[in-house]
């Protein structure tokens, strides 16, 4: 009896480990985080939950998002965004074309929202220069 009740909390115990191990591949912030060292782009946002901000990995770049909820013509939607990046420091290099390919990856999600981005980006955007 006590060999049997050992050998199910092996196997109980090997099924949690690999729940776990599953559970942290899938993991979307190990996936973001991953992807900032990379360098590469990815986005983690829960679409469904309007109050949590979302980020946005891109050339090293690490944005966040804020949403705010309205209403459209026949809907309660995300209308306005207000996006900044963490480190300005990491925006050397970055073009009008970076921001705009940004945008358009954000409006695939909100399509009703209006984008803003915050300082230094919003300089860069509307075309004026730093003194």
């Amino acid at each position: 009896m006590g060999l049997l009740l050992i050998r199910v909390f092996i196997i109980a115990f090997i099924i949690y480990l690999f729940y776990r191990g599953i559970r942290y591949l899938t993991d979307p912030k190990r996936k973001l985080d991953e992807a900032h060292e990379q360098e590469q782009f990815y986005i983690y946002d829960d679409l469904k939950n309007v109050r949590k901000n979302f980020f946005i990995t891109y050339k090293g770049a690490m944005f966040e998002g804020e949403k705010y909820l309205g209403t459209t013509e026949d809907a309660f939607d995300v209308v306005s965004i207000f996006v900044w990046v963490k480190d300005e420091t990491k925006l050397q290099g970055f073009t009008k074309d970076d921001f705009h390919f940004l945008a358009s990856e954000i409006a695939a999600n909100y399509p009703n929202a209006e984008i803003n981005w915050k300082n230094p980006i919003e300089k860069l955007m509307k075309g004026m220069t730093q003194k």
